[in-house]
């Protein structure tokens, strides 16, 4: 067994591998939610350290400080020893006053060494459901209103426009043509899956980014948005069901979503329900708080995580959080 560290998600591929292998049946995260959170990451790489667990050429384990409050972890589950030593490595790796780590409620082999680790479940609410569907019997591709189109984009101005719905939609200036432009480099970005909605004025108005691992043959919709005066016309709807006939298209099984599923923030899950999407699972979030003098702070120090700014996952906005109106995705 051998573990190395870096500064950053620099071991992006070994992490993805092991979430090509064992997503969705341990992990929550995708291999394209993680491109997504590293390319839209704004932290300096120094501040999000990497620990990965490998045998041989296969990554087992493995653990990134996305902030140095908020960890996320992903362990094989023929290793389950190995969530510990995640912990420990997290714990020694940041200087903050508290730790919150989120999985997947269905990821028992990793609730045992949390609470070893003085990790204590939040209050139930706000949380990601984590929705999946086969790729069969698929929504028809509708028709969208008059003059309106779906495509990929073609070319540095297609890019630019879709960077700039996006920071409409999700308020989020850290993303510019430019990071968008390097995060289409990112492994297993394709463009025939980030398809979208044109205004007849010919103006980038709505998204549905799609992620296809053809390792997996598993897609993913992270992130999807309409800008505010193209709501209520069924664009979200329809470029989502287009990146599912994609999805269908490249051979793959199935297609996951990780909205809000808390009563606080209930539209994006019902339009990902009007797509055919089912319940898989739902994340849970631990937390530890520290006194730095060296001793654990009791539970009465715990609050509840607040959920990040949507554009981030880890951002976990990345996924639709809290931050912006539930119409975004009408």
């Amino acid at each position: 067994m051998r573990r190395e560290e870096y500064a950053g998600p620099v071991e992006l591929r070994a992490m993805q591998s092991l979430a090509s292998r064992v997503f969705p049946q341990a992990g929550w995260r995708h291999s394209g939610d993680l491109a997504w959170a590293a390319a839209s990451a704004v932290s300096a790489a120094d501040a999000t350290p990497t620990a990965v667990w490998s045998t041989g050429d296969t990554t087992v384990a493995w653990g990134w400080l996305e902030s140095p409050e908020e960890l996320t972890i992903q362990v094989d589950p023929t290793y389950p020893d190995l969530a510990g030593e995640v912990l420990a490595w997290a714990q020694r790796a940041t200087d903050a006053a508290r730790l919150s780590v989120t999985i997947g409620a269905h990821e028992t082999h990793l609730t045992s060494a949390l609470a070893a680790h003085g990790f204590v479940q939040g209050d139930d609410e706000p949380f990601f459901a984590c929705l999946s569907r086969p790729l069969t019997d698929l929504p028809p591709l509708y028709t969208l209103p008059e003059g309106y189109r779906i495509r990929p984009q073609r070319d540095a101005a297609d890019v630019t426009e879709r960077a700039a719905v996006h920071r409409a939609v999700w308020n989020s200036p850290h993303i510019t043509a430019e990071r968008h432009a390097a995060m289409r480099e990112v492994w297993p970005y394709r463009s025939e899956f980030d398809l979208v909605a044109f205004s007849p004025e010919g103006k980038a108005v709505a998204y549905c980014q799609g992620w296809y691992d053809e390792v997996s043959g598993v897609g993913l919709l992270e992130p999807v948005g309409t800008a505010a005066e193209h709501r209520r016309r069924g664009l979200s709807r329809a470029v989502g069901a287009a990146v599912l006939h994609a999805f269908a298209a490249a051979g793959g099984g199935l297609a996951t979503v990780s909205p809000r599923g808390d009563a606080g923030y209930p539209i994006p899950e019902l339009v990902y329900e009007s797509l055919g999407f089912q319940a898989l699972s739902r994340t849970r979030t631990y937390t530890k708080a520290f006194r730095r003098s060296g001793t654990p702070a009791g539970t009465d120090d715990l609050k509840r995580p607040q959920m990040p700014e949507p554009s981030l996952p880890g951002a976990r906005g990345w996924r639709g959080g809290g931050a912006v109106e539930q119409s975004s995705y009408q």
